[in-house]
């Protein structure tokens, strides 16, 4: 099934993903490149989202921080 993923191109044409892909072998892709600057976000920030998204996508966490969401 097709999935988009987003990723950069450098100074020197090297392409890089911004989220882990798990393939079971190669695969064709097709690049777009769009006519806009690319965001700089450090990669341990980009790394460590999913383990701390498993932390606060929890009930638990929702609870803890619904007094924040409530509209005055």
């Amino acid at each position: 099934m097709p999935r988009t993923v987003e990723a950069v191109i450098d100074e020197q044409n090297n392409v890089r993903l911004l989220e882990l892909v798990q393939l079971p072998g190669p695969r064709r892709a097709f690049l777009i490149i769009l006519d806009e600057p690319a965001i700089n976000i450090p990669e341990t920030a980009l790394l460590s989202e999913p383990a701390l998204a498993e932390d606060w996508n929890r009930p638990e966490e929702d609870e803890a921080w619904s007094h924040l969401q409530q509209v005055v």
